[in-house]
């Protein structure tokens, strides 16, 4: 009984040292590839945004982002005739939470929500929500700067359906805030 609770006051003790560490506050930037999945209406584009991390505790960071992609604009034939239809743009602006492990190098599983606008020449904009999840790697070459590249995979609900994204991106981030 008596090693038991002295285990959990061990453990106890090591969480408490660990959340007594610095909360930060940043903004990064970031630019990179979106590719759309199972969707003939684009072709491959680019995308940008920011992002501006809040680190709350050491294995917990909330990031609230805004991105815009730009989408590549696709042929489409009917008989005889060849069109070129624009690809569209999709911007959205959100948060994610990302579980970064490591020191050094960090790895970080990361999930979000966001509200999402899909608009496109000839139709009807699409204003919805949407999903997105993706695993990232990064690292700080220099105290406050961060460098990291991410695979995304975000999916905005439309009626009955989604339009689907897969998004790699490279960013960096500079640590505006720091606090004991």
């Amino acid at each position: 009984m008596m090693k038991k609770m002295f285990a959990t006051v061990l453990v106890a003790l090591a969480l408490g040292s660990t959340t007594a560490t610095a909360a930060s506050i940043g903004i990064g930037a970031f630019g990179g590839a979106s590719i759309p999945i199972v969707n003939d209406l684009s072709s491959n584009g680019s995308q940008f945004g920011v992002r501006v991390p809040v680190n709350l505790v050491p294995l917990l960071t909330v990031e609230p982002f805004f991105a815009t992609s730009s989408l590549g604009n696709v042929e489409e034939t009917f008989g005889p005739t060849t069109f070129e239809r624009d690809g569209g743009k999709n911007t959205g602006f959100g948060a994610n939470v990302l579980f970064t492990f490591g020191t050094g190098v960090q790895f970080f599983p990361f999930a979000g929500i966001g509200s999402y606008k899909i608009e496109r020449d000839g139709s009807e904009d699409i204003t919805d929500i949407g999903y997105n999840f993706g695993l990232g790697i990064g690292f700080s070459p220099i105290p406050k700067i961060g460098v990291n590249a991410r695979g995304e995979f975000n999916m905005v609900t439309t009626d009955e359906t989604s339009q689907k994204f897969a998004n790699i991106t490279l960013g960096a981030s500079y640590s505006l805030v720091s606090m004991p």
